[in-house]
């Protein structure tokens, strides 16, 4: 159990190990969700429209797969855009 005083303006302090756990740090965001009788912390991250595509469920799927494939070095190299479009023709 972490306990928190609050002071003059309402404002309180968030544990150290709970901010480490959260990678809470001086400027982010947290959101505050009421249920039922408690209130429930959640960092938030915001991202701009334009970039909203790359943090699709679809596309962070896929980045983990190009992660695995280079680590695992399951994947074509190619020395320039000619090469790589004869590999594909074929």
């Amino acid at each position: 159990m972490s306990l928190s005083k609050v002071t003059r303006n309402y404002q309180i302090t968030i544990p150290s190990g709970i901010r480490r756990a959260l990678h809470i740090k001086v400027g982010s965001l947290v959101d505050f969700v009421m249920d039922k009788k408690q209130v429930i912390l959640k960092p938030k991250v915001v991202v701009d429209d334009n970039q909203s595509w790359f943090w699709s469920q679809e596309w962070q799927a896929a980045e983990k797969e190009a992660d695995r494939a280079k680590k695992n070095k399951d994947f074509v190299s190619f020395g320039s855009v000619e090469e790589m479009k004869k590999h594909f023709e074929k």
